[in-house]
């Protein structure tokens, strides 16, 4: 009886861990948050085990279903399409009620974006906060307003059709002169990270078509 946490690539096939192909091997089950995905991963492992579907939209549904299949004895890996689960990813709801069913937990260290982004970026890394996504609409001021005057460096993740919205959004509440860094691809073959103020960097990707996972690193005040 045990839930494992195991992180995947965020690109790169190569970036998995021995222990966690070990685990992925040793485990009843594996959750994945999208099986068609996962299923490429694990037949690039060449790991046969059967794959459940554990995504945002089921997730509420599901959790007490697989507690009891753990309190059954089980041991079941929790997967994300890349990084680490809970992080900006499904997970936390399960990890949270296997802590109140008593059973045990362990989260295996991996791959996960924002590490390499806020290292790649040259800004202080001694102190920073992870934001994930900004929310959309309701509630995005109100965290834009609270994070002017943050002192720690900043770490976003964005979607590409919402970067130039959201880096001019940055520009307008922190200034345009405000370093920051956005990383691109991380891991795959069009990898790149762009450096600057954040105008530069606006400046930049005005003319660029823009693709791939995003992380956006900014300076704190």
């Amino acid at each position: 009886m045990k839930l494992y946490l195991v992180p995947t690539p965020i690109g790169n096939l190569e970036d998995i861990t021995l222990r966690a192909i070990n685990i992925l091997k040793e485990v009843d089950a594996v959750l994945a948050e999208d099986t068609r995905t996962s299923g490429v991963l694990m037949k690039h492992l060449g790991i046969s085990k059967p794959l459940h579907s554990y995504h945002i939209f089921n997730e509420h549904q599901t959790v007490q279903r697989l507690v009891a299949q753990l309190k059954g004895g089980k041991t079941l890996a929790l997967i994300s399409d890349a990084g680490t689960p809970s992080i900006s990813d499904p997970g936390f709801l399960l990890v949270r009620e296997c802590i109140k069913q008593d059973i045990p937990i362990e989260c295996l260290p991996g791959p996960t974006a924002f590490v390499p982004a806020l290292v790649n970026s040259g800004l202080p890394a001694d102190r920073f906060t992870f934001e994930g996504f900004l929310p959309h609409k309701k509630g995005r001021q109100t965290r834009l307003t609270e994070l002017v005057g943050e002192s720690r460096t900043m770490i976003f993740y964005e979607s590409p059709h919402r970067l130039l919205k959201t880096l001019e959004q940055f520009a307008e509440y922190f200034g345009p002169d405000r370093p920051a860094s956005v990383s691109r691809e991380l891991t795959k073959l069009f990898e790149e990270t762009i450096r600057g103020t954040l105008q530069e960097i606006i400046t930049y990707f005005a003319e660029k078509t823009i693709k791939g996972e995003i992380v956006i690193v900014v300076q704190g005040k």
